[in-house]
């Protein structure tokens, strides 16, 4: 294969420093319609009634059923190299206290 070739079949990804220090969220909620699923990435604090989306990504169906499928991948190759995650039994409540007690200022 000519190095043409090969060129074209490869995407360049830019990733800027902001985004590559990356956003914590601890919870995410998903809705779709026909055309789109939508998935919010939120962080919830300690004590704090409110919540915050941190980024929102919007998807097609195709591709949210690739992501599935990848985060399935990666999933089972973590617990392979660290052991199972443990499901967490309980549902959280919200607003979400993580069982400490809730600090005063």
């Amino acid at each position: 294969m000519a190095e043409g070739q090969k060129n074209q079949n490869q995407i360049s990804i830019e990733l800027s420093e902001e985004i590559a220090e990356g956003e914590y969220a601890n919870l995410a909620m998903i809705a779709h319609s026909s055309g789109e699923f939508v998935i919010d990435f939120i962080r919830l604090m300690p004590g704090l009634p409110k919540a915050k989306v941190k980024s929102r990504i919007v998807i097609t169906p195709e591709h949210a059923k690739r992501l599935l499928a990848a985060l399935a991948d990666n999933i089972q190759k973590f617990e392979d190299s660290f052991g199972e995650i443990k499901p967490v039994n309980e549902a959280p409540s919200f607003p979400m206290n993580f069982g400490g007690t809730v600090g005063e200022a």
